[in-house]
């Protein structure tokens, strides 16, 4: 059985690991200035838009591939190259993706056979639309975990959907923003109020920076810390406390809104890598995407990691 993967475009995977393990992407349009491009994960336009400040220039926006686009997508190709895929999708809670995606599994598995047959494909094609409930880096985890398991061999979608909802309950993204006035403005825009205007002012005057988390179709801040450096230090702590404990499968992810080289350079990275590669944890490391970046803002750290249930500890 040819088991395909498909991603849409904010799942902060980086190019080559999309390339090496075939995974599809389904694109995002942004909105920048009166102008739309689509965000298809390009690793040059992705650089392009945080080293011309893209996100910051005129009212910037995103939004998915409408039902038709997606069905376009499954029946121009990928019915074709596959005899089933899985579909992952950011949380259901945060964008309409996940249910255009699913709206358009209704018509690509009632129009698959007349494609495949002229193709002289034999047997039944099939999918599974699986809400991630995390965000961008987050997203990476259980797409991985799908991924792995496809290539090491197991042919039993049902025991790849199974395992994959099971990471999807127990993944842990986290997120550091560098401009809560920028996170403010954007929120608002989006319905989300959680960071208000008196929040945001207090917060850049003294320097204080909120964790988010995201996890279970839940996002939102989960401490306070100063400085973005120390904040981003004790996040790569703790997750490496995480590492030492034990995840649930052999991989980390880390994004960041910009240049990975500052990410690399920020304090308790090093140390969290060493640690990952002592232990045989995978860390899958990616320019955050330009839908990330116009959420959330230029130089903001994502991490990610599958995990049994437990406190923060930071």
């Amino acid at each position: 059985m040819r088991i395909g993967v498909v991603v849409d475009s904010a799942c902060d995977l980086p190019a080559d690991y999309i390339d090496r393990h075939n995974i599809q992407i389904l694109p995002i349009t942004i909105h920048l200035g009166g102008q739309d491009l689509v965000d298809a994960r390009d690793p040059n336009e992705t650089l392009r838009f945080y080293r011309e400040h893209l996100g910051a220039k005129g009212d910037a926006g995103s939004s998915p591939f409408a039902v038709e686009q997606i069905r376009d997508v499954f029946l121009d190709k990928l019915v074709l190259d596959y005899d089933f895929v899985f579909c992952l999708t950011i949380a259901s809670s945060r964008s309409p993706i996940h249910a255009n995606a699913t709206q358009a599994s209704f018509a690509i598995l009632s129009g698959y056979k007349p494609i495949r047959a002229q193709a002289g494909i034999a047997g039944p094609f099939s999918l599974r639309v699986i809400d991630t409930q995390n965000l961008f880096v987050a997203q990476a985890i259980s797409t991985a975990e799908v991924v792995r398991m496809i290539e090491s061999g197991v042919q039993n979608p049902n025991k790849i959907r199974e395992r994959a909802e099971f990471i999807v309950q127990n993944s842990y993204g986290y997120m550091v923003p560098r401009d809560l006035h920028y996170l403010r403005v954007r929120g608002q825009k989006k319905g989300d109020r959680s960071v208000g205007w008196v929040g945001a002012a207090l917060g850049t005057m003294l320097d204080i920076k909120p964790i988010v988390r995201g996890y279970r179709n839940e996002t939102g801040p989960v401490a306070k810390l100063r400085h973005f450096d120390d904040a981003c230090a004790r996040l790569f702590a703790y997750a490496g406390r995480r590492v030492i404990a034990g995840l649930l499968t052999p991989t980390l992810g880390l994004c960041y809104g910009g240049e990975l080289d500052e990410m690399r350079g920020l304090p308790g990275y090093a140390a969290l890598i060493a640690l990952c590669q002592e232990r045989g944890i995978e860390v899958i490391e990616s320019v955050m995407s330009m839908t990330g970046g116009i959420n959330v803002g230029e130089g903001a750290l994502g991490l990610a990691f599958a995990a049994d249930p437990h406190d923060l500890d930071l």
